[in-house]
């Protein structure tokens, strides 16, 4: 656009540049001017095109991300404190023969939703065929009613029932582990335990096979790959733990409250006893999740804000190009004010239309991404996010609001920002000097 037909519009527009009011309808129909594609603007166009992609992708990316993160966390801490105890006690100094009363007194802790005693041990188990293979698994004995307030197992039964458990003498297996022994509901698993029998000759191994009567699918595919579930007597003969068990579980009402109400729980016992929370047991893992959401929000923060540099760019080649037009203006009796204001809207106008586009794109990717995955792992012909090595069995996305409100207030803050040097400059300039050579 020409100085003149900046002139023309602004005189037929009916509002003299002098005479307008902040953000008038003025001084957004020359930034909308400035924003339209002509074939001399070229390079400020495609500039502004740039900007608009970056701040678009890189709020889409974050909000991606962010989600995906909270999907990790929140479905790995709502499964796994599901399935393993929010507090672990185990005796000191004398066997955990008393298991029964001890987990009745703590049982009655405000706060507490209800115990699990429990045996457990590593062992290796081999299907019922010929020539079948083996993997090692964790066996957990525990009693019917406590696997039935197992939420996470008893509610995701894909095969069989735990109705009887306790009478059933066969063992509840994970479905991978299931698939990957080529076991079905009615089968044989044969488990080996080293803690077998003394014999004059040392210990022998000891090896026992017990019927599939549940097959469970929890949706973590460790623990689906190598839990099994038996029967408390039938652990206590399997592992000589005859008449205690190693260690009660604890589960909370709210798993958040477990440092506050693991002083109580050791009271309320009545016997030696160590308590280790789940805070503790999975610090480590937890803090990798912590440390790994922060530093991908800072190296996607960095997409906006090279974006945000762009718009400066592009404002600047601007301002250079339409120096003629601001002198008219000026002359004509706009203020400095005017001529900062059409600036700040041009450049802002890109990043807010891009923060705005970014947000749809990662809210609607967050929303459909389970769909998005197995698409393009069909295009690829590969199997993307693994359940194998990524723990889950679906990829996770939770959107976070206050989290999503914080990007896109931190994209639009540095658009903002990016426009002010450049509409500062802008409105620096002086008249007669942009003039003299026209």
């Amino acid at each position: 656009m020409t100085a003149a037909e900046t002139l023309e519009d602004a005189v037929h527009g009916g509002r003299a540049a002098g005479k307008t009011r902040p953000f008038s309808r003025f001084e957004w129909m020359i930034a909308g001017r400035y924003l339209r594609s002509r074939r001399r603007d070229a390079g400020v166009s495609v500039i502004a095109g740039f900007s608009f992609i970056g701040i678009m992708l890189g709020v889409a990316a974050l909000i991606i991300v962010m989600s995906v993160m909270n999907g990790f966390r929140g479905e790995l801490l709502t499964r796994i404190l599901g399935v393993n105890g929010h507090v672990i006690m185990q005796p000191i100094d004398s066997p955990l023969t008393d298991f029964d009363d001890v987990a009745k007194r703590v049982s009655g802790v405000p706060g507490v939703a209800y115990t699990m005693p429990l045996v457990q041990g590593q062992v290796l188990a081999t299907g019922s065929g010929q020539g079948s293979a083996s993997t090692g698994a964790l066996v957990k004995g525990v009693r019917g009613a406590d696997l039935q307030k197992l939420t996470p197992v008893s509610s995701n039964i894909q095969l069989g029932s735990i109705d009887h458990f306790d009478t059933s003498q066969g063992v509840a297996i994970g479905s991978r582990l299931a698939q990957s022994l080529g076991l079905a509901l009615g089968d044989t698993i044969t488990l080996v335990s080293p803690e077998g029998d003394v014999t004059p000759l040392g210990v022998t191994p000891r090896v026992k096979a017990y019927p599939v009567v549940a097959i469970f699918e929890i949706g973590l595919s460790e623990y689906d790959a190598s839990y099994v579930y038996m029967p408390l007597t039938e652990a206590q003969l399997f592992f000589n733990s005859e008449d205690k068990a190693q260690s009660i579980e604890i589960f909370l009402n709210d798993p958040d409250q477990v440092t506050s109400l693991q002083g109580p729980i050791e009271q309320a016992a009545g016997r030696p006893n160590y308590t280790v929370t789940w805070q503790r047991m999975n610090e480590s893992f937890f803090s990798a999740l912590e440390v790994e959401r922060n530093v991908m929000f800072i190296i996607l923060t960095l997409i906006v804000l090279v974006a945000a540099l762009n718009i400066i760019s592009g404002l600047f080649m601007l301002v250079k190009d339409k120096g003629s037009a601001i002198a008219i203006m000026r002359t004509m009796g706009a203020s400095r004010g005017s001529i900062m204001r059409i600036f700040l809207i041009t450049g802002a106008s890109i990043g807010v239309a891009g923060t705005l586009a970014g947000f749809v794109l990662g809210t609607l990717f967050c929303l459909n991404i389970e769909n998005l995955r197995q698409f393009f792992s069909w295009v690829s012909g590969t199997t993307l996010f693994n359940p194998e090595f990524y723990f889950l069995s679906r990829l996770p996305a939770e959107i976070d609001v206050s989290e999503v409100v914080t990007v896109v207030a931190m994209a639009i803050g540095l658009s903002f920002l990016a426009t002010i040097l450049p509409s500062w400059q802008a409105s620096k300039l002086d008249p007669v000097e942009a003039l003299r050579y026209e």
